[in-house]
């Protein structure tokens, strides 16, 4: 299934949670990683990508956001945990390249 919109949580390393709503889940995470994404995530660092979800309406994606954002703390630490147990950025390599052994890492 193709997902036109996402839901998705970031995180700061001192465990802030931040959740939104995007069209464009890998240009989303370069706004957050580098900090052209003004407010609460930049504010308190929230960088991290450490859950997301994909839908196929906006509407859903949307309503999704809402629901998760009326959540207690300990429960979207549940839901985060149930698929990224450690919080690994999820993101972490999005938009590199893979070099592989003798290739130059250097752009062309």
């Amino acid at each position: 299934m193709d997902h036109s919109c996402w839901t998705y949580i970031v995180a700061s390393l001192s465990g802030t949670l931040y959740i939104g709503v995007t069209n464009n889940i890998e240009r989303r995470m370069f706004e957050h990683k580098s900090g052209q994404f003004d407010g609460f995530s930049s504010k308190y660092h929230c960088t991290r990508l450490v859950y997301y979800e994909g839908f196929d309406d906006i509407r859903k994606a949307i309503d999704r956001e809402k629901q998760l954002k009326g959540w207690r703390r300990s429960k979207k630490i549940a839901l985060i945990e149930s698929r990224n147990e450690r919080w690994e950025d999820l993101a972490e390599k999005w938009g590199w390249r893979i070099a592989f052994a003798g290739e130059s890492i250097t752009k062309k």
